[in-house]
């Protein structure tokens, strides 16, 4: 799987992947930003900048994943979103090994 959320700095999006990596939640992952954004929050249109972390992991460490984002994340509710992640067969073993 490859699960991404956004932060509003570099700094907290570097600590959410270390925390979760480090965890073996995810096996690795990525930060890039900042990426422009554009959202509705409390009925109101805002746009900023934001960080985004982008994590994979396996079916079986997403819930533990998806709990250490929200608990760990600067935001009263956060994004975390997946996606079904495909790839070789090697990668994709990797992947199972480093969340063991």
């Amino acid at each position: 799987m490859q699960v991404s959320t956004a932060v509003d700095s570099r700094e907290a999006a570097i600590s959410l992947l270390n925390s979760a990596v480090k965890a073996k939640l995810a096996a690795s992952g990525q930060v890039s930003g900042p990426v422009a954004t554009a959202f509705w929050h409390l009925g109101e249109f805002g746009t900023g900048e934001e960080w985004q972390v982008t994590l994979k992991t396996t079916k079986d460490r997403y819930p533990d994943l998806e709990a250490h984002l929200i608990a760990a994340h600067p935001w009263d509710n956060p994004e975390v979103s997946f996606t079904t992640l495909g790839g070789s067969e090697a990668y994709l073993e990797w992947v199972t090994r480093a969340t063991s």
